[in-house]
């Protein structure tokens, strides 16, 4: 007999709870990891060193962002599999997803590889900085591809609901990073590329957890088949391809933050260098929220749980909104302290406490657009998530940077990323409760999960 989804019963709240803050602790020590990366560069003294950090920073997170996208794809089948009562069918799923996705991520590596001196200077990044970044890109987007399987594994465990192991496979590899790093950056005097194979050895590490963890205790990859990556392909793209485009939209608004932020010179870029870490350390609660309730929404979706859907949306929405507002307010009672560690001074300086002070707020906003594209993702309506992400980065982010940045110089950049997030976050907020409520009440079209026959049958490979 299949196990039942651990989300089908208990407190909405308490699933929202669990799995966000067994992901936060878990991304955002990996983030805090990134962030001591930076400060062992910046110990070297070298502005232009903490700039390449920048430059690489925003295209890694383009890359990383296909990643998540295919994590996403394969969350939501996987989940709802499992919701379904099909662990056959979850299982075999989740294997084709996590092949499915090494090769697409090792292509986007390939690329940006080759490319890699053209779209850092597209970037706004020149002379020397220009050549430090795209060696340290040259480094470390090789291993893209295994990153990617590793996500893809790792979100098997959320999909289940196991979300301390999955936490432990992200503590795991950050803490191989915070040892390794100061060793290749100091100890080996590699400075920029020890923190780039620092990177690397840290994602062939959560690749060898996570898939011991979901082969191990939960059994949740089958044996590779072709028939079975030729049968996942098609509900798998429908949902990961909206949902990499929606995942592309922030660090595409990131980019073009950050080439507007470069007319300003390497000082307001080192600040931003330090504003990128501290908004990865300060809210991955946020971006594991957008992530941890995917697999909640999955299983009820799949087992027709209308009721529990609708409670998972409010209270996703009111642990965000209290998660942001207790965060922006630690930022602002530290931005003082943060300066003086990673030693800012001038523009540097001016753009850290926009963010602390102001920017951080646009987190609140921001928190309301992840809980609505979850929803749209995880429900079959993915391409509403990709439509509101773009409006605020795409359509909206350009032009706001360019007005306040004339206005007010580089911390204009920061009150324009927080300004397009109030004004996308509210619309897609109401959108999305909309959209939920009104599921118990209308017939909404269900993708096709199960593999054509002659293989369809649940049980047929349930132990291959």
């Amino acid at each position: 007999m299949e196990r039942r989804g651990r989300f089908l019963s208990g407190s909405t709240m308490g699933h929202v709870i669990r799995m966000t803050l067994t992901g936060a602790m878990g991304i955002t020590f990996v983030f805090l990891v990134d962030a001591a990366n930076l400060y062992w560069i910046s110990r070297l003294g070298e502005p232009r060193l903490m700039a390449a950090i920048g430059f690489s920073f925003a295209i890694q997170f383009l890359s990383v962002s296909v990643g998540i996208g295919l994590m996403i794809g394969a969350v939501a089948l996987i989940s709802r599999g499992i919701g379904q009562g099909r662990r056959g069918l979850a299982r075999r799923h989740a294997t084709a997803a996590m092949l499915l996705a090494f090769a697409i991520q090792s292509l986007v590596g390939l690329v940006i590889f080759v490319f890699r001196h053209q779209i850092v200077q597209l970037s706004g990044a020149s002379g020397e900085t220009a050549e430090l970044a795209a060696r340290y890109l040259a480094l470390s987007v090789p291993s893209l591809g295994v990153m990617a399987a590793g996500m893809v594994a790792n979100g098997a465990l959320r999909a289940e609901g196991d979300g301390m192991r999955s936490m432990s496979v992200t503590l795991t590899s950050g803490g191989v990073a915070m040892v390794i790093d100061p060793f290749l950056i100091y100890g080996l005097e590699m400075g920029l590329d020890g923190a780039a194979l620092g990177v690397v050895l840290s994602r062939f590490v959560m690749l060898a957890m996570a898939f011991r963890f979901a082969t191990g205790p939960h059994d949740l990859l089958a044996r590779p088949r072709r028939r079975d990556l030729l049968a996942t392909w098609r509900p798998f793209m429908v949902i990961a391809v909206p949902a990499i485009l929606t995942q592309l939209a922030a660090p595409v608004g990131n980019y073009i933050l950050t080439s507007v932020m470069a007319q300003f010179g390497d000082q307001a870029m080192a600040g931003w260098a330090v504003v990128g870490r501290l908004t990865v350390v300060a809210f991955g609660g946020i971006f594991s929220l957008a992530g941890a309730i995917g697999g909640i929404f999955g299983q009820n979706f799949g087992a027709g749980e209308h009721a529990r859907l609708r409670s998972t949306y409010r209270d996703a929405v009111l642990f965000g909104l209290g998660y942001t507002l207790v965060m922006w307010a630690v930022l602002s009672l530290a931005a003082p302290g943060i300066g003086a560690v990673f030693d800012l001074q001038g523009p540097a300086l001016e753009v850290l406490r926009a963010f602390t002070y102001v920017g951080a707020g646009g987190f609140v906003f921001a928190a309301l657009l992840f809980v609505s594209n979850a929803a749209f993702n995880a429900l079959g309506k993915a391409r509403r998530a990709t439509l509101t992400t773009w409006l605020r980065d795409g359509a909206l982010t350009l032009p706001a940077a360019l007005w306040l940045a004339g206005a007010y110089g580089a911390t204009g950049v920061i009150y324009a990323q927080a300004l397009c997030s109030l004004a996308v976050g509210l619309g897609a907020s109401f959108w999305g409760w909309r959209f939920v409520v009104g599921l118990g009440r209308r017939h909404l079209p269900r993708l096709d999960l199960a593999p054509p026959r002659p293989y369809a049958h649940p049980d047929r490979y349930r132990r291959r």
